[in-house]
This record gives C-alpha cells, structure tokens and sequence, in this order.
C-alpha cells in the first residue's frame, strides 16, 4: 500500500511541475540551449539522493527499534 502512495505521489509532483514550466516556457528556452539534460541531471541526483536517505534512516529506526524491543522483552 505504501509503495503504490510512494509512486502515486511521486507521478503528481513530476505533472506540477512538468504544468508549471510549460506555461512559463522555460522548457522550451532550457531545451533550445541544451541545458534541459543538466537540470534533469541535478532533479534526478537529487532524488536519488533524498531516496538513499530516506532508505538508510529507515534501517537505522527499524535496528533501533529492534533493539527496544528485545530489551522491553528481557
């Protein structure tokens, strides 16, 4: 379930802004001077970066909170 409100929301963010910059034009102005790949390539490293963290902070909790509970149980 989580997966599905992960892509979900991930596809509604891409749409407002992919909405927001073909009315302002910049898509067109970016992909004339070739700098279009470049602003892809930050947004992509970014999110890759932002996913890396979260996944990472997400093992660290679960071992924390795996060890709460074995000593709640001793």
């Amino acid at each position: 379930m989580k997966n599905k409100q992960f892509l979900l929301s991930i596809f509604l963010v891409i749409l407002s802004i992919n909405l927001l910059l073909a009315e302002s034009g910049s898509i067109d102005f970016l992909r004339s001077t070739g700098k279009i790949y470049s602003v892809v390539a930050v947004g992509g490293g970014i999110f890759i970066g932002i996913v890396w963290y979260l996944f990472r902070l997400d093992k660290k909790i679960t071992k924390l909170e795996k060890e709460i509970y074995n000593e709640e149980k001793r």
